[in-house]
Parts: C-alpha cells; structure tokens; sequence
C-alpha cells in the first residue's frame, strides 16, 4: 500500500473517531437534559393522581386530559399540559443546536370499539386525534416549536395491562410523553 494511501486512511479513521466522540457527548448531553427535564417534572406532576412515571415517560391518564370519550382537552387537562410547558421552556435555552431533540406525544386507547362516535371511526384515530389535541395545544397556545413536537396514535395496540377488567382498561387509556432525539 503507498504510503499516500496509508495516510489518506488514517486521517479518515482520525475523523471518524472524532465524529464518534461527538456523538457520545451529544448523546450524553441529551441524557443529561432529559434527566433535567423529568426530574422538574417528577417534582410538579410526580406525586398526582392519574400521572405516573414510566421509565423514561411521563404516562397521564386519559381521564385526566380528556372528557370520557373526548378528543379535546379539557380545562383541567390544559393546565396539566401548560405545566409540562413552563418545564420545557425553562430547559430550551440551554439545550446545544447540536442535539436535535423532540418531545414525543403517544395517544393510547382501550380495546373497548368505538360506537356512533361523529369525528373519528376507530380507537386508532381517536388515539391520533388525542395526541394531536396536545400538540396543538403545546404549539398555539403555549408557543411550544412545532418542529419539536410530535404526534403519534397507537389505538388499543400497545396496551401496558392485557386484562380484560374496567382497571386495566382505564390504564390503557394514556396519554404518554417522552423527551428523545429525532
């Protein structure tokens, strides 16, 4: 091999460890927020009924958000979610361009169908609908960056409590948000 080659490929390993070491300090960097950021909310929200903490997801019951069968969030859901975005904003500043981070908003249903229903035809989209309600609500009313936000739907197909009983029911109706990267 000429010794041209040899250096070409060795300054070519040099850039790509580099590049490797960035992202670990990005990643780290994220972990680190993220723990700011759910310690924050642990400390407001942490202690409520209907929120738990679930691993690295804050999980808040449909019930608190939302009016049984509703899509909208409710008065009292509204304050719950701007609670969420005094947090998120007192972080924002400080996190690096670099780190390309987004809150992601999970819809959850029972597996109970739903009937005569006027806006959605199934849990799925009732699920979407919800998660969409919260961003909405995050990025109009409390100028939370849009591009920062996501909204995902899961219907009835990622159920935490399989057993069919009213409790496990009402456990699987969640609203779920996790701080991860894009």
């Amino acid at each position: 091999m000429e010794e041209a080659e040899c250096k070409r490929l060795e300054a070519e390993a040099i850039e790509l460890a580099n590049r490797a070491t960035d992202l670990e300090a990005q990643a780290e960097d994220l972990e680190r927020y993220r723990s700011e950021f759910f310690g924050r909310l642990r400390d407001v929200l942490g202690n409520q009924e209907g929120v738990r903490i679930v691993g690295d997801r804050f999980v808040f019951a449909s019930e608190v958000l939302f009016p049984p069968g509703g899509y909208n969030l409710s008065p009292e859901g509204e304050i719950e979610i701007s609670k969420v975005a005094d947090i998120l904003r007192s972080v924002i500043g400080d996190i690096p361009p670099s780190i390309d981070w987004v809150i992601q908003v999970d819809g959850h249903t029972d597996d109970v169908p739903l009937t005569g229903h006027s806006k959605y035809a199934d849990n799925w989209e009732l699920s979407q609908g919800r998660a969409l309600s919260v961003v909405r609500f995050l990025v109009e009313i409390l100028g939370i960056p849009p591009s920062r936000l996501s909204a995902n739907g899961f219907g009835e197909y990622q159920p935490i409590n399989t057993d069919d009983t009213a409790e496990a029911r009402s456990q699987n109706r969640r609203i779920e948000l996790k701080f991860t990267e894009k």
